[in-house]
């Protein structure tokens, strides 16, 4: 898989970083937040202006994680680089940073008093995905998820200067719904592009899911036969026979695991009027994105192996405006109870 960010190791790799000034560094950092999507832009207009840049230093941070432990292709190679990186974040807690994202980082992490432990918990996680490919249990799931989802919440907290555990407890549960959509939504991609299935084997075996089936149902699925075509069913296609053979226990898995996660985004949504109308939407744009996966998942019977849901601009433009609207009311409300 193509990665920006490996493409730029030997300028910015472990052999060293040209030294940069601050603006220089964040300004890298705003570049490289412009040139990647999640479900919705890292950095939306609707944040405040003096948030904007500390954003974009932690997401660089983040994004250069991601791709170290993901996009290598190679275990060993990524485990390398990830302890090179966590030696970088040494150094910008130590005072000394030297890579442009830590260098922009170090200015973010003064200003807001940002304990070291989240940073280091997402590293924790991307070492533990070149380790760890199935679970067997929700339990040990949601422990992983502490540390590869839950860190970005707490970062975003203290950014808007909310350092409390009540805060914090509310965002992870938001945090931890996301992850768990975003495992239901790419299960054939986990499988065929990294060779990880975080369906936990206790709520499969429930519903009588062999995973191990299922993995060899998706890669024979994707293996190209005859003529050039793959086997593998596209969101157009019928479904393929094995894919049957499994239909009635996969679903049956997927709507557990939906609902359970449904709980987390139930729980998060009491953060949103613990927080300032500055940043109360942006916060609960990504609790929408999560719930609105989960939606198009229940439309479409709990079927992710053969339609993979996806956010298009409209919905994504849609759940933006349904936020607004949300932040518009509230105003009015609070000026009438004046």
């Amino acid at each position: 898989m193509s990665s920006c960010i490996l493409d730029q190791l030997d300028t910015y790799g472990p052999q060293g970083s040209p030294a940069m000034s601050y603006e220089q560094a964040a300004a890298y950092n705003a570049q490289l937040a412009r040139s990647h999507y999640e479900n919705f832009t890292v950095v939306s207009w609707l944040l405040p202006a003096k948030l904007r840049e500390d954003f974009r230093n932690v997401y660089a941070f983040c994004r250069w994680a991601d791709d170290l432990g993901d996009e290598t292709g190679d275990a060993q190679r990524s485990l390398e680089l990830l302890a090179w990186w966590r030696r970088e974040l040494d150094a910008c807690y130590a005072g000394r940073p030297v890579h442009p994202v830590f260098v922009a980082l170090r200015r973010t992490i003064e200003k807001h008093d940002i304990p070291r432990r989240p940073f280091d918990d997402l590293i924790d996680a991307f070492v533990q995905d070149q380790h760890v490919r199935r679970y067997d249990t929700w339990d040990q799931l949601i422990d992983y998820c502490s540390r590869s989802a839950n860190p970005v919440g707490r970062l975003v907290l203290y950014l808007c200067g909310y350092r409390d555990e009540a805060r914090q407890q509310l965002g992870d549960a938001t945090c931890t719904g996301l992850q768990l959509a975003n495992f239901w939504q790419d299960v054939r991609r986990d499988v065929l592009d990294r060779n990880r299935v975080y369906i936990p084997e206790e709520i499969a075996r429930k519903h009588g899911l062999d995973v191990q089936q299922m993995v060899r149902i998706i890669e024979i699925d994707a293996t190209p036969v005859a003529g050039g075509d793959r086997a593998c069913c596209t969101t157009k296609d019928l479904p393929s026979v094995g894919v049957m053979a499994i239909e009635s226990s996969y679903k049956a898995t997927m709507r557990e695991l939906c609902e359970r996660t449904w709980r987390y985004f139930e729980k998060g949504r009491a953060l949103l009027p613990m927080v300032s109308a500055d940043v109360r939407v942006d916060i609960e744009l990504f609790g929408l994105g999560g719930e609105a996966v989960l939606k198009m998942i229940r439309r479409q019977d709990y079927d992710t192996l053969t339609h993979r849901p996806s956010l298009g601009s409209g919905a994504k433009l849609l759940l933006m405006m349904r936020a607004i609207a949300g932040k518009i009311k509230s105003s009015f409300a609070k000026d009438a109870s004046h």
